[in-house]
């Protein structure tokens, strides 16, 4: 009978507590409602931000309107007494880019292509021939490796696999095709680590494909300074099935017909071509003002433990004279951030700061390829194994087609890729508060949206930190000039806000941070 008592005592005693705790939480969640988000997002994402488009004068002007709210708020700056981490990100524009056979020429973005992340910013070869490496495959069944040596030599590949007339991969002995075909990058991966000095890929109707990209490929694009992201593989040249006939017309057959002459002999028959040729190209760069932005409020017996609570703030800027405001995207995430940190401010000035410490985080470059979270999470302000997990923000302002009747959901991507722990916690903060319907249909690693890798937080997921991705869901001003303030829908907003809030309220408060006990399901790859 003691031990019954001395037990519903503690329960008692224990529910209490949570009882306090999240009635604490939901005062102060109170504080985010509608008009405050409406007052943050009208800024943002107004016509005098021109769009935020990263490096641009709109994106500054953001940058400095998040950190004089964070200063108004009273978090510390973080960087060397600076809220803002310096991103070294240029505009880059192809310069003198052309490949030349028999005195014929032939044009990037028509016959040829690059690989922006293994290609030094300039390139210069004169060869007087190059190996032909029949389909680039090191494997125990076929390789065209097995009687050359590819070391400092040019090597030209063809597309796929061996396959024979039934569909059978002669790689696998199986009907379909391998991961040579499947992963492309396989191939150049092997064959990278042999240390050749120019790497020539054949890609399949590499022309008809340019006639509708190559304006896009040949514009300005904003990357990492080359300095950054110098390569220690070997360059990559994709090449059209025209421009690999001129390279190989000594040999006296088309692509096709030397593939076909591969698999009816059933073995490789890599040699090298005496054929001369001249590459040239040339990557133009010139510095951008890029920087994430982020304030920092100190935890109390757990400070040492830091929370991520994340959104991108940059957009795509002005197309074709229209202001693309991105009240959505991602207007309302870094809303949405400002909005969390005034009110864990607020109750930190109440004398119920949070146990563990919370950085408030966002980004630049995300619309460029999540390359602020990349820099970020590669040298990090605070160490990565004392961050505990990232919440990140990305679109919470609008319904999609999915849920034009019933508007009371968010979808949860990532909550339980790494840590279960996180995801209960996710459910039991959902229920305790807002109490809205977590749609987890992007979750799915078969999803062919693959939203998974598709915002900032999964820069923090490739360190294996925990991570929850909060969405609204596509629409169809999404990336548009109507992507603005007036289509949001703020009480909606609040609510999910409030969700995200509770949730960081619960880690930021927890005895134990949230284990890692989950393999990440998804490919290493993007």
């Amino acid at each position: 009978m003691k031990r019954e008592i001395s037990l519903f005592a503690l329960l008692f005693m224990a529910a209490c507590g949570i009882a306090s705790a999240q009635s604490v939480a939901g005062k102060f969640a109170e504080n985010i409602d509608a008009p405050l988000l409406r007052k943050h997002l009208s800024i943002i994402a107004s016509d005098e931000f021109e769009g935020r488009e990263t490096g641009q004068k709109g994106s500054l002007l953001a940058a400095d309107y998040i950190a004089a709210q964070f200063k108004s708020f009273g978090l510390e700056a973080p960087v060397n007494g600076s809220y803002f981490q310096s991103v070294p990100l240029v505009e880059k524009s192809i310069g003198d880019a052309a490949i030349t056979v028999n005195g014929t020429v032939f044009k990037f973005a028509e016959d040829f292509l690059v690989t922006g992340s293994s290609m030094p910013p300039s390139l210069n070869f004169k060869e007087s021939n190059f190996l032909f490496a029949g389909y680039g495959i090191n494997d125990q069944l076929w390789n065209d490796f097995a009687k050359v040596d590819v070391t400092d030599k040019v090597v030209l590949i063809l597309n796929g696999e061996p396959m024979d007339k039934t569909g059978k991969s002669l790689i696998t002995g199986k009907q379909g095709f391998s991961d040579y075909t499947l992963d492309p990058r396989k191939k150049l991966r092997d064959l990278q680590a042999m240390h050749p000095r120019l790497i020539i890929a054949v890609y399949p109707n590499l022309r008809a494909s340019m006639a509708n990209y190559a304006s896009q490929i040949k514009a300005k694009s904003i990357d990492f300074a080359t300095k950054q992201n110098m390569p220690s593989r070997t360059p990559v040249v994709y090449i059209s099935e025209e421009l690999a006939a001129e390279l190989l017309k000594s040999k006296g057959k088309t692509v096709e017909e030397l593939m076909a002459q591969l698999i009816a002999s059933g073995k490789p028959q890599s040699a090298v071509v005496n054929q001369k040729f001249e590459l040239t190209f040339k990557m133009n760069e010139i510095p951008v003002k890029a920087m994430n932005v982020m304030g920092f409020l100190p935890g109390t017996d757990l400070k040492d433990e830091v929370l991520v609570l994340s959104s991108h703030y940059d957009h795509i800027g002005i197309i074709n004279g229209k202001i693309n405001n991105g009240a959505d995207d991602d207007g309302s995430g870094t809303t949405s951030v400002l909005a969390m940190a005034q009110a864990f401010s607020e109750a930190k000035k109440a004398g119920k700061g949070s146990r563990r410490s919370i950085l408030f985080l966002t980004f630049t470059g995300e619309e460029k390829g999540l390359l602020g979270s990349q820099w970020y999470s590669d040298n990090p302000v605070i160490p990565l194994d004392k961050t505990i997990a990232d919440l990140n923000t990305d679109m919470v302002g609008r319904i999609d087609n999915a849920h034009l009747v019933d508007t009371n959901y968010v979808y949860l991507i990532g909550s339980d890729k790494l840590s279960t722990d996180l995801h209960k916690l996710s459910e039991v903060a959902n229920t305790e508060s807002v109490n809205i319907k977590l749609d987890y249909k992007y979750n799915d690693p078969k999803d062919p949206n693959r939203f998974y890798y598709r915002s900032d937080h999964y820069n923090f997921a490739r360190h294996g930190i925990p991570v929850i991705f909060y969405f609204n869901g596509v629409h169809e001003d999404y990336h548009q000039p109507g992507d603005k303030v007036e289509k949001i829908h703020f009480n909606l907003m609040a609510k999910r806000v409030k969700l995200i809030f509770t949730t960081a309220w619960n880690l930021a408060n927890a005895d134990k941070r949230p284990v890692v006990d989950v393999k990440n399901d998804f490919p290493s790859n993007r």
